[in-house]
């Protein structure tokens, strides 16, 4: 019962009591009209009925860290009485935060019909990166004279995923001729000779052995040689998932460790950039391991479900960093980011040999000491830090185009 419907019984036990004291019959009739109506409020909230089953969706499908997404509840209601305004609550998980509560609609009766649907709209913003559950959901509701409530658990739960946030990057545009991309691409020799070859125009970062010296004169541009086969170019992303370089929270749960999640924040969001600039990009671990299919240029699709593979994604407990360059071993590639937490200047050393097997060797680190970013710079890599305060965007941009963010240093 409320307060309401508790001093109601209270003031029917009083009127009995005076009535039996002072002999006043119509304090008997009125205690007694207090209890029938007390009954009849509680007898109207169980004749209400509702359906043991919720139904929930979310817009969009997968949630994002740092954004807003919407939760739709369906649940059905059956009533042979109409029923008054009440208060709903649905309980949210650790991993997303919003006001997921709010007024329930009073209904009409139900005699005539089936069963009512209601239809509840909540905003939540996902705070931490993995797979949570919503729920359950209550509703309260009181008879109309407010003398009593009735509480309703729909206990379903429903899962969804929050997948860690995709940053904008700038592009590698400026670095085509030394980097590949969609404009400069990997070649294999079609014949020889020069009289039926096809001359395109030059673009920076073309060999000069390639010009095509007497279309240019002809032209008034320089021209090259289009004798060659054009191809994806490739990309590798190193995501060091070994806990070793972080927490030991990284290997038990997802979103506990800020350094982790801050890494895989800017794996995905290079992965994204990479393949949006053609790049054929290959995602491993430190130890080669391959944590996602094989991703082609342009397919932005794939990188989408690339992101939603990273919302579970958690650290192991091996440390392969120091192996990282068997894996370039005898091969030649595009860039390759290799994204780290805990660096030092031996761990510099150990993965030297990689500058040597890209066109664009790129280095984050999460926690690294200043001599082993000193050091990294030394042997070729691009490097930056990227504690979890950093400006990721602006640590991408140093570290391509001047080799270190030393604003993140």
């Amino acid at each position: 019962m409320t307060p309401r419907g508790t001093g109601a019984l209270a003031l029917a036990i009083g009127c009995f009591i005076a009535a039996n004291q002072v002999g006043v019959v119509e304090l008997m009739y009125f205690g007694t009209l207090l209890l029938g109506v007390l009954a009849a409020s509680l007898v109207s909230l169980h004749l209400v009925r509702r359906s043991d089953r919720i139904t929930r969706w979310l817009s969009p499908d997968v949630a994002t860290v740092g954004r807003p997404s919407t939760v739709i509840a369906q649940l059905g209601v059956r009533s042979p009485l109409p029923t008054s305004p009440g208060r709903w609550e649905d309980t949210l998980p650790k991993g997303v935060r919003g006001a997921a509560k709010g007024t329930f609609p009073a209904l009409g009766s139900g005699l005539s019909g089936g069963q009512k649907t209601v239809e509840l709209e909540y905003t939540v913003t996902g705070v931490r990166r993995g797979i949570h559950s919503i729920g359950p959901l209550t509703v309260t509701s009181s008879d109309p004279f407010g003398l009593a409530r009735r509480r309703t658990v729909f206990s379903d739960d429903t899962r969804i995923t929050v997948a860690p946030a995709i940053l904008e990057l700038s592009a590698l545009t400026n670095l085509l001729g030394d980097a590949g991309g969609t404009l400069h691409t990997q070649n294999n020799q079609l014949g020889q000779g020069a009289d039926n070859l096809v001359a395109r125009p030059y673009v920076s970062g073309d060999s000069m052995r390639r010009i095509h010296w007497r279309a240019s004169a002809h032209r008034g541009d320089l021209m090259v040689r289009q004798e060659e086969q054009e191809s994806t170019p490739d990309a590798v992303v190193v995501l060091d998932r070994g806990v070793l370089r972080y927490t030991a929270e990284a290997m038990t749960a997802t979103g506990a460790d800020p350094g982790f999640e801050t890494a895989v924040t800017v794996a995905i969001s290079v992965i994204s950039r990479l393949v949006h600039d053609g790049y054929a990009v290959d995602v491993v671990d430190s130890d080669g391991t391959t944590l996602v299919e094989h991703l082609d240029g342009g397919d932005m699709t794939a990188v989408e479900d690339t992101r939603t593979l990273f919302a579970n994604v958690t650290a192991r407990r091996d440390d392969h960093l120091h192996h990282l360059p068997k894996l370039f071993a005898g091969i030649m590639t595009g860039p390759v980011v290799v994204i780290t937490g805990r660096f030092d200047k031996q761990d510099a050393d150990a993965i030297a040999p990689v500058v040597h097997h890209s066109s664009l060797p790129i280095l984050f680190a999460v926690s690294p000491t200043r001599e082993a970013v000193d050091r990294a710079l030394d042997v070729g890599w691009h490097a930056a830090s990227i504690d979890p305060d950093a400006d990721v965007a602006h640590a991408w941009t140093g570290a391509v185009e001047r080799g270190v963010s030393r604003a993140h240093r």
